[in-house]
């Protein structure tokens, strides 16, 4: 049987006018700003300007991610549009995809199937140009520091101490390390430089956690971008970069509003590495989802000891948001990876790598169900391959920590095939009431904050810290900024810090080696190993397939 890809079916779809689906969301016209016919962005004065009372908000999570895939993205909106289906007045709060993926690795991130959001095209690449806006402010910052530098260095700017980097929203291995500066006096001064992609800029960060435009400004002024030669931060703020900044991000701060490929309101705004940064969409996205439906749907990045750890403990912590209940997304397939099994063998049933390899999604489950006590649903994407024995399996299992399971076929059927997965959530919603819980407490120092989140939360025994990351802490708790959130950067394919140690490892430690600040965004940000902020192309990119024909029309896109 043939499939028709994500793209075809994307441009099959009858898409609606966006004042339509703003009529659906709730939206009164004097608040949308079209761009073009099926896209517009949301004056955020609407937030402050309804009387709607918020909806219930759910978090799609995942296990530890795999080759195979789990489908996060497409449960987030097949769940939407099911809930839909079955008479809910519901809204789907998503990140914006990065072009780095997009022509790299992994494709568009629009969902899959059907259910997708949609302009698929538009949402992948420029869409509505926020993300070369954050670019744009982000090297604007850079520009000023080094002409700051250049034109006399009244701040006493330790040039071995720039902390800032200029960024571009494409995968390009060749700028992680430049030297720039070079050509003599009047072309600025030698030093070593790099480019981070523009989901690892820090604004990217900021811009998604700011609940206006004033506390996108205030934020802007605290970044730290060097050190002077006493060792003291020097901020954005001296620079004096932040209005000019906030200039360039004045229409990037308004969520975007689009459709699912049924018709669901999609607010689909911001999208911050899930690993350099917290991995979610941004604050205002969904607090106006939240306010424009009685169910509104969300995703974190990565698997839940990432993006949800970081959406609970900092996006809600910052934005006071409790969520309802949590929907934990996995596969067949990928628990049989965690059992041991490689992709070409996940065809066959096989009950043993299961048993080997569900461990992670229980480890996960209990996260969400005992450490921050919210209502949890396990939704198990089903593929053809899959037999009922392995179904049984998993569902008995998560049957014994309190936790239902339920088959999802988004996929393949969208809406209808989400339908069971609505009626569950809702009836957590109305039945199970949480009792949420951080995994940790702001005034805890900063290695207990870590040594919570590794214990509670990757289930490692301790943390080893490094010389360099204990000298780092202890200039940051000099400084004031102990009492801030964590932001784990770490592998995304491993609850350790080892990205071969797959399923649910127990007995180890997590080496810390860097602690940086993120003073705009609000958190720390703890590495506990190499983490790439500027990918690279593979041998044969995504790019290669992608083309436009004397129409207009695209093809190749995922």
């Amino acid at each position: 049987m043939a499939y028709l890809s994500d793209i075809e079916i994307a441009q099959a779809c009858e898409m609606k006018h966006i004042s339509e689906i703003a009529a659906t969301a709730h939206v009164d016209e004097k608040y949308l700003e079209q761009y073009g016919r099926y896209k517009a962005k949301i004056d955020p004065a609407l937030l402050s300007e309804t009387d709607r009372e918020n909806g219930k908000l759910i978090l799609v999570t995942a296990i530890t991610p795999t080759p195979a895939g789990e489908g996060k993205t497409t449960t987030t909106i097949g769940l939407a549009d099911g809930l839909r289906r079955i008479g809910k007045d519901v809204t789907v709060a998503l990140r914006e995809p990065s072009l780095g993926p997009v022509f790299g690795v992994k494709g568009g991130a629009a969902g899959g199937g059907y259910a997708q959001v949609v302009p698929m095209e538009d949402i992948n690449l420029h869409f509505t140009g926020d993300f070369h806006a954050i670019g744009a402010a982000n090297n604007l910052l850079a520009a000023m520091l080094d002409n700051h530098i250049q034109q006399g260095n009244s701040l006493g700017i330790d040039v071995r101490r720039i902390t800032w980097k200029r960024c571009v929203d494409m995968n390009d291995r060749q700028l992680r390390f430049i030297v720039d500066g070079m050509g003599g006096k009047v072309n600025g001064v030698p030093r070593e430089d790099g480019f981070d992609i523009t989901v690892a800029s820090e604004i990217m960060a900021i811009l998604c956690l700011s609940n206006s435009i004033t506390d996108l400004k205030e934020r802007l002024s605290r970044i730290i971008v060097a050190y002077n030669f006493a060792g003291e931060p020097v901020t954005c703020g001296q620079l004096k970069a932040q209005g000019a900044m906030t200039a360039l991000l004045k229409d990037a701060i308004k969520p975007n509003l689009v459709q699912t490929l049924e018709g669901t309101p999609a607010f689909v705004h911001g999208g911050p590495f899930a690993n350099i940064a917290h991995g979610c969409n941004s604050v205002m996205a969904t607090k106006l989802a939240l306010k424009m439906g009685d169910y509104t749907i969300t995703e974190a990045g990565f698997g839940a000891d990432l993006g949800a750890e970081k959406f609970l403990d900092i996006k809600c912590r910052m934005a006071g948001l409790v969520p309802d209940a949590v929907v934990v997304v996995a596969t067949v397939r990928a628990l049989k990876m965690h059992g041991g099994r490689a992709k070409t063998e996940l065809a066959n049933e096989d009950i043993e790598a299961l048993e080997k390899g569900i461990p992670n999604l229980l480890r996960h489950v209990s996260n969400m169900k005992n450490v921050y006590k919210l209502p949890c649903v396990v939704a198990v994407n089903r593929f053809p391959t899959d037999t009922d024995a392995e179904i049984e399996f998993i569902i008995g299992k998560c049957k014994e920590l309190g936790v239902n399971t339920v088959l999802s076929n988004v996929w393949a059927e969208g809406g209808k095939g989400g339908e069971e997965l609505a009626r569950e959530v809702v009836r957590l919603c109305d039945e199970e009431k949480g009792d949420f819980t951080f995994s940790y407490e702001l005034d805890c120092s900063i290695e207990e904050k870590i040594e919570a989140i590794v214990k509670k939360i990757y289930g490692g025994n301790s943390i080893v810290i490094t010389p360099q990351a204990k000298k780092q802490i202890a200039e940051l708790t000099a400084l004031g900024f102990d009492k801030m959130p964590i932001c784990v950067a770490k592998t995304q394919y491993s609850f350790s810090d080892d990205p071969t140690k797959l399923g649910a490892p127990e007995n180890f430690d997590v080496t810390i080696k860097n602690v940086k600040v993120s003073a705009g965004a609000g958190f720390i940000v703890v590495l506990t190993g190499d983490i790439m902020t500027m990918p690279g192309l593979p041998k044969v990119p995504a790019a290669e397939r992608i083309d436009v024909d004397e129409n207009g029309k695209i093809t190749g896109l995922f």
